[in-house]
């Protein structure tokens, strides 16, 4: 309708601002997309509908052949044509203002004639379509979002190894505590991201697919032939495509796997952004510096500046994609009695959903390519909190069997601004041994990291 439209007339930035980013999407999240999986699924079912003694129709291989061709090199005129079919009439059909409608007319003009009452024979829509989606989802999560998310991964994985040994502030509560390691808090969202990948990839590989009929009761295909195990057929055809069969249904698939599905991807997401704003503390405190592209502005009117923009902008997309991804899973799994329609309308958004998905997905990629460790800060910082010791000095002294431990590193550092020389002053004053008050004077910020060291380079 609009064949010169521009980008920057496109009303989701999806499509425009962003359509660069989500292009790698395209082949499982358009409308054309769509139409190719279910004319995939319409031909499939054809083909094992020929297989069946009891129906009087056959399939030679060359036949079978030409008719898998069609989904395979499934293009751009033919999705026009499935389009003017549906909102026009096209090659002798009238408009059917029905999609799945125009995909099986669009199905006849490729099959002999012979098969032609064949075509999508006992079925309803949603037998179609439930199948045709998970078609979608499952390679947009394989070939798209699960190679982003382990990318992800691999690259913390780096920072923490090579970072292991950098030590660091770290807060609680906004305030100093313990100090840490930078490879260490790295460690952290690695291992949970690769938990999140792994629940991710379960759910993948459960995705279940539905073949019941109008009320999910087979009751069409068993009236007219009521000696076939249809229950088995309907197993068999939906194990062929890659999914597990879920039965008993109503017309539609419930979409629990979806639902489990979205909320792995949202697990996943929901460490992300953990990520994207710990990141972006770590910019604000001078711990981690950025290296500017060149010619790139960092403020509109402040020239100085190198803003966290890339992880901003994960963090706005990821929190958009897990607001959708919710939606799309309390809504889906929710149907009035038998079905009604507004599912359909709404499974046409999981591409977008998975579209800010991937946004996220890059954008942090791209900031944390960008982002350098600056030691010195970190360094200088740690220097000056020597009251992040007094979890070590009380647990010495606890360990020497001072009970009022607690209350002496209480009593010199809470609220108050301490230094080394007040500490090892309250070590001249304790009733210890002399090689316990060594231990004590030769604690520092910097070397009190625990085994943190070993824990980043643990993580694989």
């Amino acid at each position: 309708m609009y064949p010169d439209r521009s980008p920057l007339d496109a009303v989701s930035p999806l499509d425009g601002r962003y359509a660069g980013r989500t292009a790698p999407l395209a082949p499982y999240a358009s409308e054309a997309a769509l139409m190719r999986t279910r004319v995939q699924v319409e031909i499939a079912y054809l083909i094992a509908l020929a297989d069946l003694p009891a129906v009087p129709f056959s399939l030679e291989a060359d036949e079978r052949d030409a008719l898998r061709s069609v989904y395979e090199n499934f293009d751009d005129e033919d999705a026009r044509l499935v389009k003017r079919i549906e909102t026009e009439g096209a090659r002798g059909y009238a408009a059917t203002n029905h999609d799945v409608k125009a995909v099986e007319y669009f199905v006849r003009e490729h099959a002999p004639e012979r098969v032609h009452p064949w075509i999508h024979f006992g079925l309803t829509s949603e037998d179609v379509n439930n199948l045709a989606h998970r078609l979608l989802v499952r390679p947009a999560m394989e070939a798209v979002l699960l190679p982003e998310l382990r990318a992800i991964r691999d690259e913390l994985v780096e920072m923490a190894h090579d970072h292991a040994d950098l030590p660091m502030l770290a807060r609680t509560h906004g305030q100093p505590a313990t100090p840490t390691t930078f490879g260490k808090e790295m460690a952290v969202f690695a291992t949970r991201l690769g938990r999140a990948i792994g629940r991710i990839e379960t759910a993948v590989d459960e995705l279940q697919g539905k073949l019941g009929g109008a009320s999910g009761t087979l009751a069409a295909h068993e009236v007219a032939y009521p000696d076939v195990d249809w229950r088995a057929f309907s197993r068999q055809f939906v194990e062929s495509l890659g999914f597990e069969h879920v039965e008993p249904t109503t017309q539609i698939n419930p979409s629990d796997d979806l639902a489990t599905l979205f909320d792995a991807v949202r697990g996943a997401n929901a460490v992300l952004l953990d990520l994207d704003r710990d990141v972006w503390r770590y910019v604000s405190d001078r711990y981690l510096g950025q290296e500017a592209a060149a010619g790139e502005t960092g403020s509109s009117t402040m020239p100085h500046k190198v803003n966290p923009i890339d992880f901003e902008n994960s963090e706005g997309n990821l929190s958009k994609a897990n607001s959708d991804l919710q939606f799309l899973g309390e809504y889906l799994t929710s149907s009035r009695l038998q079905r009604d329609l507004s599912d359909s309308t709404v499974k046409r958004n999981i591409g977008a959903a998975f579209a800010y998905c991937l946004l996220g997905y890059v954008k942090l990629r791209d900031g944390l390519a960008t982002v350098v460790p600056n030691e010195a800060v970190m360094r200088e910082d740690l220097e000056g909190t020597p009251e992040v010791i007094g979890e070590a000095v009380q647990t010495i002294l606890r360990r020497e069997g001072k009970s009022d431990a607690y209350e002496h590193v209480k009593e010199l550092t809470r609220g108050q601004r301490v230094d080394l020389e007040d500490f090892r002053a309250l070590f001249d004053d304790l009733d210890v041994s002399e090689s316990v008050r060594e231990e004590l004077r030769a604690l520092t910020p910097a070397t009190y990291t625990g085994v943190a060291s070993d824990l980043a380079e643990d993580v694989q």
